[in-house]
C-alpha cells in the first residue's frame, strides 16, 4: 500500500518524494549558484506537485555533478549561501528536504555530505559519507558516524550516501540506532542498476526498515545517471519505482512508520535485526548474545585483513588519476563539529 503515491494520505502516513534530478554540469562558482537556485525551484515544484508530501529528497551530487572536482572555489560550507537557500526553501514551502553538498575540508580532501532540513528551515541531520566509492571518488571518509533523527510525524530518519548502501553494516547501523526510514542518495550510473535494486530491497527486509533511494538522472555529455527512484517497504516489497529514466520526475509513495514499529515488536520469523543479538532463543533463554563474527572483532581491534589481502591490486586512486595519498586517516584533522549529527 502506498496511498496511490501519497495522493490518499492516512493519518499515520509519511509521504516521500524522490527527485530524479537532471545530472548537472558544474565548472564555476556561478554554476553552483545557478544549480542551487534550480534545486530551490524544484522544492517548490514538489510542494505544488503534492500537497501531502512531507519530505523531498534530492540525489547525491545534485549541486556539484559527477566531475569529482575538488577545487576550493566550487565547494560548500554549512554556513554558506547554498545551504542557506535550501533552508529558506524548506521554510517557504513548509516541507522537509534532504540535500547533498561537497563540503570544504581545510585539512584534507572535501567531504561528501548530506543534510536533512526540517519544515522550519532548521538543520536536523548532518552526515558525511562513510564509504566513498573508491577508487573513483576522492572524498575524505566520513567522521560523524551515522546519525538518526526524528523526522515528519515522529518517524526516525537515517541517511546514507550511494556506495554506503553496498555495505550491509551501514543499513544495520541505521536500524540499530532506531531508523524506521533510511534514505539513500546516489549519483550511480547504469552499470550499477541491478546491484542498486537488490541492495535497496535487502537493506529494507534485513532490518524491517523502509528505504527511500534515488539517483541523479540523465546525461551531462560524459556520464549517464539512471534515476531509479525506489521506495521499498520494510518487507522488501517495492512501493514505487522510477524505471523510465525521466529527468526531474518526482517518485512518490506514502510509507507507514507505525507499521515498521508494529513489525519490529510483533514479528517472530525474520525479525533479523532483533535476532542478530538473540541467536536461537527458542533453544536458550533470551538467545545467545555473543559476537561470533571474526570480522567484527578484527575491525574493532584495528586488525581487519581479508585472507586475500596481499593479492589486492587497487588500493589507492591512481588508476582514476588521483595522486597516491600520503596522509593517514585522522592525521591533521580538526575534530568534527557534531551539531545536528546526533
Amino acid at each position: 500500500m502506498n496511498g496511490l503515491g501519497g495522493l490518499n494520505k492516512s493519518p499515520n502516513g509519511v509521504v516521500i518524494g524522490l527527485v530524479q534530478l537532471q545530472l548537472p554540469t558544474i565548472a564555476t562558482r556561478a554554476d553552483v549558484t545557478a544549480q542551487a537556485e534550480r534545486i530551490v525551484a524544484l522544492v517548490a515544484k514538489a510542494r505544488a506537485n503534492m500537497a501531502s508530501m512531507d519530505l523531498v529528497v534530492f540525489p547525491e551530487y545534485a549541486l556539484h555533478g559527477l566531475s569529482m572536482d575538488t577545487r576550493p572555489e566550487i565547494l560548500c560550507t554549512l554556513d554558506g549561501p547554498e545551504v542557506a537557500a535550501f533552508k529558506q526553501a524548506c521554510r517557504d514551502n513548509r516541507i522537509w528536504g534532504c540535500f547533498s553538498i561537497m563540503e570544504a575540508n581545510p585539512n584534507g580532501n572535501p567531504f561528501n555530505s548530506g543534510l536533512i532540513i526540517d519544515d522550519t528551515g532548521e538543520l536536523k541531520l548532518y552526515y558525511r559519507k562513510m564509504h566513498p566509492w573508491v577508487p573513483v571518488e576522492p572524498w575524505e571518509p566520513g567522521d560523524l558516524g551515522i546519525p538518526v533523527v526524528e523526522g515528519p510525524k515522529g518517524a526516525k530518519l537515517g541517511l546514507i550516501i550511494c556506495h554506503d548502501g553496498m555495505f550491509p553494516e551501514m543499513a544495520r547501523e541505521c536500524a540499530y540506532k532506531g531508523a524506521e526510514i533510511m534514505i539513500r542518495t546516489a549519483g550511480y550510473t547504469a552499470p550499477i542498476r541491478e546491484s542498486w535494486r537488490f541492495t535497496n530491497q535487502s537493506n529494507a527486509f534485513c532490518n524491517l526498515m523502509v528505504t527511500a533511494n534515488v539517483c541523479l538522472c540523465g546525461s551531462d555529455g560524459t556520464f549517464d545517471s539512471m534515476g531509479e527512484g525506489m521506495i521499498v517497504n520494510f518487507d522488501g516489497a517495492v512501493l514505487a519505482h522510477g524505471t523510465t529514466g525521466r529527468v526531474d520526475e518526482i517518485i512518490t509513495a506514502e510509507v507507514r512508520p507505525d507499521l515498521v514499529r508494529e513489525a519490529r515488536a510483533h514479528w517472530g520469523v525474520e525479525n533479523n535485526i532483533y535476532q542478530l543479538g538473540h541467536r536461537g532463543y527458542t533453544a536458550v533463554k533470551g538467545g545467545a548474545g555473543d559476537c561470533p563474527y571474526t570480522y567484527m572483532h578484527d575491525l574493532a581491534a584495528g586488525r581487519y585483513r581479508v585472507p586475500w589481502e596481499d593479492t589486492v591490486k587497487v588500493t589507492d586512486g591512481t588508476s582514476c588519476g588521483f595522486p597516491a595519498p600520503t596522509r593517514s586517516y585522522g592525521e591533521g584533522q580538526v575534530p568534527a563539529v557534531r551539531e545536528a549529527a546526533e
